[in-house]
């Protein structure tokens, strides 16, 4: 486990991005990006990580799908689009080499999004569009608990709070915010074969909403998964795949929600992953970037979800 100390960490590079689930269409997560290289490993090393993250998604429902708007009424159909860069910065705690080593983060989202959508005024319809840039809402994660199953099995447990510290104002068609707390129990879990060069990471977690006390639309409960399998060479290339599943345990609730039948969703997305390790003084940065193609997705944006990222020990 020494080895990987200096190796990139980042626990949740992805988890203040907004996404596609519950009321807009968004949510939380995008499918397949929440999980990340050593996503179950803690290291005893003592200290600050970095991460840098940019994540592009573009995605859209169809007309004949009415669409509740975080903002408050609906629309029919729904493309939007999403530009953010994120910055997470993770502290080691010095608990010293043992079963478990602890850690906790914070990120700041910055947004951009574009929304078109396609209203109903009564008897008539028209199409508006509006974009904002800005803060998104931030992630605090207070305890990251990682247990050491032997040199190449590790687990995580984290709490996940999402805050609604972007920008929101009821009858906007685009909000830089959810305008809820959530809160995500989050397990990881990495395990490493030949000697360490083969890694195979996987994140699991439950998102629950508070309600949106502006538009009263409570989110249901939603699960999600997301794997990774990725072959490192020493050259510091690597290559592998990604994927997610995103399935909602309940129904929404409120108003709109129960008129939408609780407009109850999910979403697949699979895709290649590609990482490039050097090292920088004593320090070793690693580069990924993976694209992804969403399927068999209901009541949600569908799109092609692309991220490029870099950790950073400090």
């Amino acid at each position: 486990m020494k080895k990987l100390t200096l190796a990139p960490l980042l626990l949740g590079l992805a988890a203040a991005l907004p996404a596609h689930a519950t009321e807009g269409a968004l949510g939380r997560p995008i499918t397949g990006l929440q999980v990340q290289s050593y996503t179950g490993l803690v290291p005893p090393t003592p200290g600050w990580t970095l991460a840098l993250g940019y994540v592009y998604y573009s995605g859209s429902i169809g007309a004949k799908r009415e669409v509740p708007l975080v903002g408050g009424g609906s629309s029919l159909g729904l493309d939007a689009e999403f530009q953010m860069f994120t910055a997470s910065a993770l502290y080691i705690w010095d608990t010293k080499p043992g079963a478990w080593n602890f850690a906790s983060m914070v990120t700041v989202p910055l947004a951009y999004a574009n929304v078109d959508a396609t209203l109903d005024i009564g008897r008539f319809t028209g199409s508006k569009s509006q974009s904002k840039t800005g803060l998104y809402d931030m992630t605090f994660v207070p305890l990251i608990a990682s247990h050491h199953f032997s040199q190449t099995q590790h687990m995580s447990l984290a709490l996940y709070v999402y805050a609604p510290t972007g920008e929101y104002h009821k009858g906007d068609l685009t909000n830089l915010s959810l305008h809820n707390w959530t809160f995500s129990p989050t397990v990881g879990y990495t395990a490493l074969f030949n000697k360490g060069t083969l890694e195979w990471s996987t994140t699991a977690a439950v998102d629950i909403y508070t309600k949106d006390g502006a538009t009263d639309y409570q989110n249901g409960d939603v699960f999600r998964i997301d794997s990774m399998l990725l072959n490192r060479w020493p050259s510091g290339w690597g290559l592998g795949v990604v994927g997610g599943w995103i399935y909602q345990l309940e129904k929404d609730t409120g108003p709109t929600a129960d008129r939408l039948n609780g407009f109850k969703g999910r979403s697949v997305a699979l895709g290649p992953l590609v990482s490039y390790a050097h090292t920088f003084g004593k320090s070793k940065v690693e580069f990924q970037a993976r694209w992804l193609h969403e399927f068999d997705v209901t009541n949600r944006l569908k799109g092609n979800p692309a991220m490029i990222s870099a950790t950073i020990p400090l």
